[in-house]
């Protein structure tokens, strides 16, 4: 399993300063098999993807979207209170 930890940390970084860490984390858990798909169409996708964020961004978020286990993950770092120095 690859180690997205430091790009998903800036993420739930924005998703709480945005305040939209609830609605991703019921969104993740709500469609999880579809997710499958998703992860399909960032892959097809990529090479439109890689003018507004880095390959590294990319392949996170189809390992998010692929893998059960990265997914609650992330989840369980979305349902954390932020720290301080987070936002």
């Amino acid at each position: 399993m690859v180690s997205n930890d430091h790009i998903w940390r800036v993420w739930v970084r924005n998703l709480h300063r945005w305040g939209l860490q609830d609605i991703t984390a019921a969104f993740l858990e709500a469609t999880g098999p579809l997710l499958i798909l998703g992860a399909q169409l960032v892959y097809i996708g990529q090479p439109f993807f890689k003018g507004w964020t880095s390959s590294d961004n990319i392949q996170a978020i189809a390992n998010i979207l692929e893998d059960t286990e990265q997914r609650q993950a992330f989840i369980s770092l979305l349902r954390e209170e932020p720290a301080s120095e987070l936002l």
